[in-house]
């Protein structure tokens, strides 16, 4: 007879700094108070409960970003997350200051993968096991290289480059743990759903892998994904639902006997609010609301960011304000760096901050129009389309029209304030630093090669100064000359 032991396994992923409920058709949805309500509820229903947060706490939300994290290590450990593991903007603020957050937090944040160049020294604990009714839970923190484009300022931070890498150190890992009787192993990601799925049919099945939950892409899931018997998880974004399995582990065989998996939705109906969390929250609310309150300029109606990977109302107008300001012939605007789906027709500096949290610097490159061709090929290429390859999406600026057939994979017009580009031509486009260090991964280009065209210049040391001064002059700020590109057959997603 098997020696069968439930295990529920809660689990969020990119909370990005989201603290407040949001009304949606009168009812509250969502919320670090309701989901901790969540959280305490099956704590006390279940004997064996464990919630894990796979990557990206920090980010998002005006009070993150005011307090640089810190408002959030102290909300998660109220929280008390189990197991964490590291997400691509856990290192927004700094390596250094992300070292020092981590020694702020009451539950353990796991990384398998980030070291120091050179001396091979891990910055985090590879794994966490949570010994729980007499079992022995593994986790392991994965990240890769291809997600982690930030470490490219840190010059002295090596990471895995792709999910093979990883795949060979999970191995290792639970390989140094054949000598102790691990229950049950959970590979805790944030690398993103596409490669999740990649890196579970690599796996060895020796290794006793028996679930991934991971982060990144935003998956809402209304099923696990199986790979390889490796069920695959997300929760999407937010608080405004969390995941939970609920599984009979048979410790006998070390493995799972069975399971069921659902995505819980965050609301009033099922979610008591935890009101100890909430009053630690209101304060910070109350400081940034004195303090971001002050009306910037206003638009003639809302204007929206549905999505990342097409162009939108307010990308157009963020880009074209950036350009305008500064002069220049185009801004390639990150649509990953607009946080919010919708903004205005007020628009307060805290609802500014909210929507475009990452400021930064611009940098000034020359490209000439082989290389603007080149680059925007680059990045409208049919993988990323496909799901196939990690890329990102742009926003550009007015004056720039941009017509791509997936078809033929081919411009059908490109021009610059209405002149169809030509290879000779010269031009002067602003990127953030972000893209701008990372030119080469997303845009095929190298610093060297654009540098032949003159010099990159830091044209500002934040983005988000640029865009106040230009509101500052502009009390109202209205959207012309749209669209600025057409993509025929347009499809696919990125996740930042």
């Amino acid at each position: 007879m098997k020696n069968l032991k439930k295990l529920t396994i809660l689990h969020s992923n990119d909370l990005h700094g989201d603290f407040l409920a949001e009304k949606v058709d009168k009812k509250l949805i969502g919320g670090v108070s309701r989901l901790s309500g969540y959280i305490n509820k099956v704590r006390n229903e279940e004997n064996n409960v464990i919630y894990a947060i796979a990557g990206d706490m920090f980010r998002g939300s005006l009070i993150d970003s005011e307090f640089q994290g810190i408002s959030t290590i102290q909300i998660m450990n109220l929280l008390a997350p189990d197991v964490v593991t590291i997400g691509n903007h856990e290192v927004d603020y700094g390596l250094a200051h992300l070292l020092f957050l981590e020694k702020g937090a009451t539950f353990p944040i796991i990384n398998a993968n980030m070291y120091l160049k050179y001396i091979g020294v891990h910055l985090f604990k590879s794994h966490y096991i949570k010994e729980i009714d007499g079992m022995r839970v593994l986790f392991i923190g994965i990240l890769t290289e291809s997600v982690l484009a930030n470490t490219q300022r840190e010059r002295l931070i090596g990471t895995l480059v792709d999910v093979e890498d990883a795949a060979q150190e999970v191995g290792k890992i639970c390989d140094a743990f054949r000598d102790v009787d691990i229950d049950f192993t959970v590979l805790l990601t944030h690398i993103g759903f596409e490669e999740d799925k990649k890196l579970a049919e690599k796996l060895n099945p020796a290794w006793g892998v028996d679930m991934i939950i991971g982060g990144h892409s935003h998956t809402l899931l209304s099923e696990p994904c199986v790979v390889a018997g490796i069920p695959i998880v997300q929760a999407a974004i937010g608080t405004d639902q969390i995941g939970r399995f609920d599984i009979m582990v048979d410790t006998d065989n070390n493995r799972i006997d069975s399971y069921t998996w659902q995505c819980i939705p965050i609301t009033d109906e099922n979610c008591p609010r935890d009101e100890a969390l909430e009053e630690i929250i209101e304060q910070y609310k109350e400081y940034t609301d004195e303090k971001y309150s002050r009306v910037l300029t206003r638009f003639p109606r809302e204007y929206t960011h549905p999505r990342r990977d097409t162009e939108t109302e307010l990308g157009d107008v963020l880009a074209e304000c950036l350009r305008a300001q500064l002069g220049v012939d185009l801004v390639l605007l990150g649509s990953g760096s607009i946080r919010k789906p919708k903004l205005g027709p007020i628009v307060t500096l805290g609802d500014f901050m909210e929507a475009f949290p990452y400021g930064g610097p611009l940098y000034g490159i020359k490209l000439s129009g082989a290389q603007l061709r080149h680059a925007l090929k680059y990045i409208l290429r049919e993988a990323v389309f496909l799901g196939q390859e990690h890329g990102s999406s742009y926003q550009l600026s007015g004056g720039t029209y941009c017509e791509y057939a997936r078809a033929t994979q081919s411009f059908v017009s490109f021009k610059i304030n209405g002149k169809e580009i030509q290879d000779s031509d010269l031009f002067t486009v602003i990127l953030q630093e972000y893209h701008f260090v990372n030119m080469e991964r997303y845009m095929n280009l190298t610093l060297e090669e654009v540098e032949r065209n003159g010099k990159s210049v830091e044209v500002a040391s934040d983005a988000r100064n640029v865009l106040e001064a230009w509101f500052a002059s502009h009390p109202l700020v209205e959207l012309y000359d749209t669209p600025r590109y057409i993509v025929h057959g347009l499809g696919g997603s990125d996740g930042e």
